[in-house]
């Protein structure tokens, strides 16, 4: 007898919810979205996560990621389809869009920014930048100073980070359990795909 493993559905959900807000990320964020008067792309940014997802990390078919998210099984290939590369291109062009456009993301630009959101997520360690402030938060609630100084510091540095040289800049002047952050950065291992890996390479080295 096959026994069928099925992943939890709260473990697509949560990597989806991943995804939508690293696509709010390339788009700008929610202040970019009003600027745009495009605050009704939502469902649709959030739907082609779902089944980006639901195809990439759970192996659904087209007609079972149908009848979860919602859509058309032809809508569901369209945005497996789009192409990441064209989105960001024709993301660009925003101003030039008709009003069709505006009141709705057309399938092929939610699928291409959900598709790029989950390469950076999946593949370059990426993570939406509001995770770095909850990140944050929690550094300081749990009374971390050193995590909460760095995360601060950090704040709109691109990862991943290749070399210590960025990281000795940020974080010029901070201790880290009375060592010069500096001497700490420049004892890790590079590459650090993101600021909860760089927490990690921390703790290890001190």
């Amino acid at each position: 007898m096959v026994i069928e493993v099925k992943p939890m559905e709260e473990d697509y959900e949560l990597l989806a919810t991943r995804v939508f807000l690293k696509t709010l990320d390339i788009i700008g964020g929610l202040r970019k979205l009003v600027e745009y008067r495009t605050l009704t792309w939502l469902p649709s940014l959030a739907r082609a996560a779902m089944v980006i997802v639901l195809r990439e990390e759970f192996y659904r078919t087209d007609e079972e990621i149908a009848g979860i998210v919602g859509l058309t099984k032809q809508t569901v290939k369209n945005i497996l389809r789009a192409d990441p590369e064209a989105a960001v291109q024709k993301l660009k062009t925003i101003e030039e869009f008709t009003e069709e456009e505006r009141k709705a993301a057309p399938v092929h630009l939610a699928g291409g920014l959900a598709k790029r959101a989950y390469e950076l997520i999946k593949y370059k360690g990426e993570e939406p930048q509001i995770a770095l402030v909850y990140t944050s938060h929690t550094a300081q609630a749990l009374d971390i100073p050193w995590a909460y100084a760095v995360l601060k510091a950090l704040k709109g540095t691109d990862f991943p980070v290749l070399s210590p040289e960025i990281l000795k800049e940020k974080l010029a002047g901070i201790k880290i359990k009375d060592k010069p952050a500096e001497e700490v950065v420049d004892s890790l291992s590079y590459p650090i795909s993101n600021p909860a890996e760089l927490l990690k390479k921390i703790r290890e080295a001190i």
